[in-house]
């Protein structure tokens, strides 16, 4: 190696010539030694490098193998640092191989990259992008993984765990992978997964609103999927219209088994029940819970109850004994029993808020104050008086004889029908002239209404009974030999229901028998082929709504309501209501039958069949059926002119 010097170039080391100086001699010194000379510096450099590159290899092989002996003991110092932590967790999660496995794939995973946890913050930060990146940062991006994504944590719970979702769209049903910005992408990974309802719920009970959840795009669908395949599947909206088209987590699906609880109104589950076939396979267990309670000494004291634990929850005012009997009361009005109450609790809890408001009104505010019953029949007034504005029109109207409604004197063929206006969550009741006319005819009663499409398929089968009425009692053995007509007077809106079927046919007879009908009176009540007078809806509003009338045209002491006695147990009328009939300035008259109806509407009797299958003189029934035989015998008579004016003359040359 004389005559030669070592140097580092950019590819590596490697070997000169030299100068008598001892430096590395240039391109021109070399290009001007004699070629002999030249040759001896070739062939010299040439065994050098050879010897060089085989020395280098040997230095590049130790260095591996120094390198890997370094990484072996990073290994084994590695596993005995954290072995033994892994294998007390492993042991106590024996019962679960998944979960032995994962924990000896973190051990590995743990061994392999032991360099990152032995990197500190005070290194230089890396820059990306020009945005630095500290160790600490690249330490928790690197130990993300490691990490554990708890979905649902039930070590607090004392039973199986009750989920309540009020909002069933199929993220917060079934779970969601979020995604989290980055540089202008969207990244992703395991701790993203959020759980749904039924990860929650799982193990206990899941409680649903049937038309929320009908009503949100593929919930139910997957709901059913669930508890088809036994397994919870993260889903996406994307993919399950099919427009997922960028590869995203895909988490495995988890074992569900719980109890899921769906409560709606009653025509949701008649309609799954006839138009899903998979919904009586899967929801096999059906209750109904009903909107009323009897009305019992005990369930009384659990309704006063109830009114307390309210009143504490919400802050309000006690309620005292007088307060709380006009609750339970105003309770059964809402379900119209005088044996029943409502268990429609959301409305009773309003009522108590706002009668707490009219009893501290004008209070100091920190006054002891408690509700009694003038504040809940305040409460109460006050509800009537902000959706009552059409009734008290409607009042107005009749008053001033807009509406014709006569509360005086007597008319044939006339009589006061009530029927109920419905107005969002406000009924009212309002009286309506019911008129009937009759004449020569066949026997077909017609139904105005119907016959110009305004009366409803009841209102016209009610009509249709009036008939069959008519010829059972009057004229069983002959020709009902009439055309009777009947109207609701002033009816510009649709007309439905039975109940007033027994006014009309009240102004049916009357216009027969010929006896005039007092206006004093109202009906409502709906009646069968045989004369029997049946219950009906609204009858409270019904009697305030003819007792309104009444008053604002003065009341007389002789105006009053027939009602179905049916329906007597239905009453919990107003106070003033009340009161008035008590004072004998309102009436409520209760009958079973039509006999009994038209006795009191005309202050005739009606009179019943006789030995000889008679009715007596004078009475309704007898002038009914008189009429009746002077139709059908004007009807004879008319036939057999018809007849004779149809015969063949004799004399052929002599026109008849």
């Amino acid at each position: 190696a004389a005559g030669f010097v070592m140097v580092r170039t950019p590819s590596g080391l490697a070997f000169a010539p030299k100068t008598a100086e001892g430096e590395t001699m240039s391109r021109e010194s070399y290009e001007a030694l004699p070629p002999d000379e030249q040759k001896r510096i070739d062939d010299g450099l040439q065994t050098l490098n050879e010897e060089l590159q085989q020395i280098m290899r040997l230095v590049r092989q130790d260095e591996r193998a120094g390198r890997e002996a370094i990484r072996e003991l990073d290994r084994e110092v590695t596993t005995f640092a954290a072995k033994h932590l892994v294998d007390d967790v492993c042991e106590r999660w024996r019962s679960v191989p998944e979960m032995v496995g994962y924990l000896e794939a973190v051990l590995a995973d743990v061994v392999d990259n032991a360099d990152e946890f032995k990197k500190s913050d005070d290194e230089t930060p890396v820059t990306i992008m020009g945005i630095a990146v500290t160790g600490r940062q690249k330490g928790e991006g690197a130990f993300r993984k490691y990490k554990i994504n708890v979905l649902v944590d039930n070590s607090g719970e004392t039973g199986a765990p009750v989920v309540t979702e009020s909002n069933p769209v199929l993220q917060n049903l079934v779970g969601r992978v979020e995604h989290q910005a980055q540089f202008g992408a969207l990244l992703t990974d395991f701790s993203m997964i959020k759980p749904g309802a039924l990860h929650k719920a799982n193990g206990g009970f899941l409680v649903l609103e049937a038309l929320e959840l009908l009503t949100k795009p593929y919930s139910w669908d997957a709901l059913k999927r669930t508890l088809k395949t036994g397994e919870i599947r993260v889903e996406d909206v994307a993919q399950q219209m099919g427009l997922a088209t960028t590869a995203t987590l895909d988490p495995e699906p988890i074992p569900f088994k719980a109890k899921i609880v769906l409560i709606g109104e009653p025509y949701i589950y008649y309609l799954l029940h006839a138009q899903d076939p998979d919904f009586k396979e899967l929801f096999k267990v059906r209750a109904d819970f009903d909107t009323e309670i009897q009305r019992t000494r005990r369930n009384e004291r659990l309704y006063a109850r109830f009114i307390a634990h309210v009143c504490r929850e919400r802050d309000l005012a006690p309620f005292a004994p007088g307060g709380v009997a006009r609750v339970i009361e105003h309770c059964s009005r809402l379900v119209e029993d005088q044996r029943k109450m409502t268990t429609r609790f959301v409305d009773v809890a309003d009522l108590l808020t706002e009668s707490t408001y009219w009893a501290r009104l004008g209070r100091k505010p920190r006054a002891k104050v408690v509700v009694d019953g003038t504040d809940v029949q305040k409460a109460i007034d006050q509800r009537i008086y902000r959706s009552s504005q059409i009734e008290e029109r409607v009042r107005e109207m009749i008053t001033d004889a807009t509406l014709m409604v006569d509360t005086r004197g007597t008319v044939v063929g006339q009589v006061n029908g009530l029927s109920v206006l419905t107005i969002g969550d406000y009924m009212f009741g309002r009286p309506s002239r019911i008129t009937a006319t009759h004449r020569l005819g066949d026997g077909e009663v017609i139904d105005i209404e119907r016959e110009v499409d305004m009366g409803g398929p009841i209102h016209s089968k009610g009509v249709l009974i009036l008939a069959g009425y008519l010829g059972a009692k009057y004229a069983p053995d002959g020709p009902l030999s009439l055309t009777a007509r009947l109207v609701f007077e002033q009816s510009y809106s649709g007309v439905d229901g039975d109940s007033a079927s027994s006014a009309e046919l009240y102004a049916l007879i009357s216009s027969l028998s010929g006896v005039p009908i007092q206006q004093r009176l109202a009906v409502t009540g709906s009646v069968n082929q045989r004369g029997q007078v049946q219950a009906i809806g609204g009858v409270n509003e019904k009697i305030e709504g003819y007792f309104a009338v009444c008053e604002a045209t003065g009341l007389t002491g002789e105006q009053g309501v027939l009602i179905p006695k049916a329906n007597v147990r239905n009453l919990m009328l107003s106070k003033a209501v009340r009161d008035a009939i008590a004072e004998g300035r309102f009436h409520v008259h209760p009958v079973t039958t039509i006999d009994e109806g038209i006795t009191i509407l005309t202050g005739v009797r009606a009179g019943s069949l006789g030995a000889k299958s008679t009715y007596p003189d004078d009475s309704i029934n007898r002038l009914v059926v008189d009429r009746l035989a002077a139709l059908a015998e004007k009807a004879r008579e008319s036939a057999r002119k018809a007849d004779k004016s149809d015969a063949p003359s004799p004399n052929p040359g002599v026109a008849p």
